[in-house]
């Protein structure tokens, strides 16, 4: 069941996406939807707290300017909220970057999924770390919407990534809240030969989809390692996927700057929604 979400709103980013995607999902769960946005501070402000009346009152002054940022982020959130009719919350943010990446990596422990913008390492900005550290500290699922994402969200065709690791069924029963509201549901299996244990195959998988009343249908592929992800965003193409589900492997960027190959491949270039679980 998902009833509580957590969307993170960009504050130097496109926030569109986010918005449209959250709202349309919250309105079609009838759930309650929070938005969180950081105005980061500048690193250097840390280092003149201890300067002086004076100079503090210049920290406050720069941790004003970034609340009114955060603010103004969210106000467009708010205005759009407001007219979808939806029960919602707003959450501004003044913070320092590593900061506030660890503020909203907790925050979002206590929601059923968040909704965040899918980073893009062309364009520096703060608002791409919180993403990826929302994924390795909340302890659970986060549908990543890509930058070129527009309209309302949509699970009638769901495809889920599968390779019988622990990250996988993780992301598989995060998923099960849409999945049971799919109209089709496609098991992709890449490379199971090689991969999955035969007691997690991707027959194991749709057994076990209908025993709940799910029926799915599986597509097997093989790819060299660099290939997975561009096979996997070609198969979601053909097959017209509204979003995909799998698993994200790696680290926290501020404990060790370490992401899988096939998650690192599909944040830089996701073509469709995803649904990750770390």
């Amino acid at each position: 069941m998902i009833k509580d979400i957590l969307v993170h709103i960009p504050t130097e980013r496109p926030m569109r996406p986010v918005i449209d995607g959250s709202i349309s999902l919250a309105a079609s769960l009838n759930a309650h939807l929070d938005a969180v946005s950081v105005g980061y501070l500048a690193t250097s402000t840390a280092y003149v707290v201890e300067g002086g009346a004076a100079v503090a009152a210049v920290f406050e002054m720069e941790r004003d300017r970034a609340m009114e940022r955060a603010a103004t982020a969210l106000s467009v959130f708010e205005s759009e909220a407001k007219n979808a009719g939806i029960a919602y919350s707003c959450h501004p943010l003044g913070a320092m970057p590593p900061d506030a990446a660890n503020a909203v990596g907790a925050m979002a422990r206590l929601y059923d999924l968040s909704v965040v913008l899918q980073p893009d390492p062309e364009h520096g900005s703060f608002d791409n770390d919180v993403p990826r550290e929302i994924l390795f500290q909340s302890g659970g699922p986060v549908l990543f919407l890509p930058h070129i994402y527009r309209g309302s969200f949509k699970t009638e065709r769901i495809g889920v990534c599968w390779d019988g690791s622990r990250v996988a069924a993780r992301a598989l029963r995060d998923a099960m809240p849409l999945l049971i509201r799919a109209e089709e549901i496609v098991i992709i299996a890449v490379n199971e030969a090689e991969s999955a244990p035969g007691e997690a195959s991707a027959d194991a998988v749709a057994k076990h989809l209908a025993r709940l009343g799910l029926s799915s249908r599986i597509v097997s592929v093989s790819a060299t390692r660099a290939d997975i992800q561009p096979t996997i965003l070609s198969l979601a193409a053909d097959e017209t996927l509204d979003l995909l589900v799998m698993g994200g492997y790696g680290h926290s960027r501020l404990q060790e700057s370490f992401l899988g190959g096939v998650t690192r491949a599909m944040l830089q270039s996701m073509t469709v929604p995803t649904l990750m679980a770390h």
